[in-house]
């Protein structure tokens, strides 16, 4: 079992439970839960049921203490912007979602209803929050800290790509904010450690063979920045960089699970359950403002030396003695 652990910050208890006047009213308390990709993707059904689990364990059983409305974006922002108009519309007591872009449309949806996130970065530099200790908006949830550890991302990924000298990035950066300026971080750690760095940009998941298609081998190596076109598509990701004998590394283990070489960040799986704690505060009553934002305290190292194998790679075994997880 791996240890997964947060700084909690969390308030004191509520006086009463919105829970209590939805049944008093004849009418369940009401979650919207917009997830940012497609409700077929295994991950999202992952997550999802973290989430779900962690209400259930909290006292919130669906269909019986809660209502859950379920819709996806499918990776399209205006598709996003509807399902955020209808949860206004319905006045669902507390919307939940993930990623920056969503989490800022949310924002932008209403300034009343209270919105958790399971997944955002730097929500203060990006204006979700005032600060993390008290957001004093309608807006709280956790940090996932994925722009700072792009370095050391990279850094990993050379321990394992000793002779690492011409880097792809691949981006989709548009009306996204955190996956622009983790661009910047990665483009930046790649100019610090010499390295030649080649950027891939796309808008959807579309677009992502002919940006890989298109290095002809002009890279020895592929970062993949965290965003949900990107997230949403890790074996086409995989299958393409395997076949151009590109080795990857990314933010989260689920698309090293999927076939890729190796991860390093925060449990989303994790994220996603610690936002039911928000969920379950706020319909108790307590007020987003003073539910002070999370930030992860352990990050996961995922290797796969399947990948690895089907690479060539041999991994070094100080760096799979850090790992907390070994796929093979």
């Amino acid at each position: 079992m791996r240890r997964r652990e947060f700084i909690t910050l969390l308030g004191g208890a509520a006086a009463w439970s919105v829970a209590a006047r939805g049944q008093q009213a004849g009418k369940l308390p009401t979650i919207g839960f917009l997830g940012a990709n497609t409700a077929s993707a295994s991950f999202q059904r992952q997550w999802t049921d973290a989430f779900v689990q962690r209400l259930r364990e909290l006292g919130w059983v669906e269909s019986r203490d809660v209502a859950i409305l379920y819709r996806w974006g499918d990776e399209r922002s205006e598709r996003s912007t509807e399902i955020l108009a209808e949860f206004v519309r319905l006045n669902v007591d507390v919307i939940v979602t993930h990623s920056t872009p969503l989490v800022l449309a949310a924002k932008q949806a209403t300034p009343a209803i209270p919105i958790v996130f399971s997944s955002a970065a730097d929500p203060v530099g990006n204006g979700l929050v005032a600060s993390l200790a008290r957001p004093g908006g309608n807006v709280t949830g956790l940090s996932n800290q994925t722009v700072d550890l792009a370095g050391k991302r990279l850094e990993l990924l050379r321990e394992v790509v000793p002779r690492l000298g011409r880097l792809a990035i691949l981006a989709s950066t548009i009306g996204n904010p955190a996956a622009a300026l983790e661009l910047n971080q990665v483009q930046g750690a790649a100019k610090t450690l010499g390295l030649e760095a080649v950027t891939l940009e796309i808008r959807r998941g579309e677009d992502i063979a002919a940006a890989l298609q298109s290095l002809q081998g002009r890279a020895d190596a592929l970062y993949v920045v965290f965003a949900p076109a990107l997230t949403a598509n890790p074996m086409r990701i995989n299958t393409l960089a395997l076949g151009a004998r590109l080795p990857t590394v990314y933010a989260i283990r689920e698309s090293v699970e999927a076939g890729g070489l190796m991860s390093y960040g925060p449990s989303t799986s994790d994220s996603f359950r610690r936002a039911g704690d928000f969920v379950d505060k706020i319909l108790r009553g307590a007020k987003p403002a003073n539910i002070p934002v999370e930030q992860p305290t352990k990050f996961e190292l995922v290797v796969n030396l399947t990948a690895a194998k089907a690479l060539g790679l041999d991994v070094p075994p100080s760096l799979l003695a850090r790992a907390d997880e070994v796929i093979e």
